[in-house]
């Protein structure tokens, strides 16, 4: 009841929020989308897990851009709700919900498959959808739920609509991984749920390694076909992605993150940054931070002969039976 009474303190809450302001001003990204006069009309934008979050953001300003956005969400009333919103504050019309699980691979290939009789073209992929903290479960294809949803739909999305992002070119691929990822470990036997930890944030950072040795070699594959893929750091962000935690994790989570962690808008910033930016045209195979800036990620992430064999039984694994 002390505690409580402190942190309830008048003047420790204006201190910490005056802390916070600070902090975030520090923590800024150096590109303002809002600064960037980039227009996007003519061209096509998909981006997954949109209906909430830094994915949300991500299509609305694509929206404001004037691009035709298709929002790729699982709960068609989540995702109206935030086709509706991103219509009514941008004026375009041209937004578009479409529904896919990206842990499913079939409902991946149902999507893709009517992405491709729909659209005549394809300019920016997001791969945004994300999950954290999952309790230990399979999916239907035999895969580990967190690394289904995490890398194996995207990787499986991506492909799939290569071919029309090349007829597109120039196109750009984003991948949202996270700094997490230099804490993950490579271990072929976790897609399937083996030799794994369910502990706090453990397979995420797995995932997220996974996302850039991939995205990497992609980018390798993808030389000189107009088509650029990159992966980046939105930064700590205040998002459900903590939803399957456990209350006593995500309450002081959710505290501290009021206080100092970056918004959902913020956090699409460098998302937003990687696939309008013109400086960033041809460039591929980079990873970003959450201040829009080129880092180096984890040695693991950067070793050539690893994305090759990563990338391979990737394709294996969501290659139809």
């Amino acid at each position: 009841m002390i505690v409580m009474d402190i942190f309830c303190h008048p003047l420790w809450v204006v201190s910490a929020a005056l802390l916070a302001i600070v902090v975030r001003l520090q923590r800024r990204a150096r590109w303002d989308p809002k600064a960037c006069a980039v227009r996007l009309i003519g061209k096509t934008a998909i981006v997954t897990g949109a209906n909430t979050g830094i994915g949300k953001f991500i299509a609305l300003d694509f929206a404001r851009r004037g691009a035709r956005v298709i929002l790729a969400c699982r709960s068609e009333s989540r995702g109206s709700a935030a086709l509706n919103e991103i219509r009514q504050i941008t004026g375009n019309e041209d937004v578009h919900l479409r529904l896919v699980d990206v842990s499913s691979m079939d409902s991946v290939r149902e999507f893709a498959k009517r992405i491709l009789k729909e659209e005549k073209a394809l300019h920016i992929l997001v791969n945004n959808a994300a999950v954290s903290g999952l309790p230990k479960q399979m999916t239907k294809d035999g895969f580990e739920a967190s690394f289904a949803t995490n890398h194996l739909g995207p990787f499986l999305l991506t492909n799939l609509l290569l071919d029309l992002m090349k007829r597109s070119a120039s196109a750009r691929i984003v991948t949202l991984s996270s700094i997490n990822h230099t804490k993950g470990q490579v271990n072929f036997s976790h897609f399937h749920g083996e030799n794994l930890i369910h502990h706090m944030d453990q397979i995420y950072n797995h995932t997220k390694l996974h996302n850039i040795i991939c995205t990497n070699e992609l980018a390798r594959r993808l030389r000189d076909t107009g088509v650029t893929a990159n992966s980046v750091h939105p930064g700590v962000v205040m998002t459900e992605v903590m939803r399957h935690y456990p209350f006593w994790i995500r309450y002081p989570f959710n505290l501290v993150g009021f206080f100092f962690f970056k918004s959902p808008e913020d956090g699409a910033v460098s998302p937003i940054y990687c696939a309008v930016a013109e400086e960033l045209e041809g460039v591929t195979g980079k990873y970003f931070d959450s201040d829009c800036s080129l880092i180096l990620p984890a040695p693991l992430a950067r070793d050539a002969a690893l994305a090759v064999k990563d990338f391979e039984i990737c394709e294996r694994l969501t290659s139809k039976p």
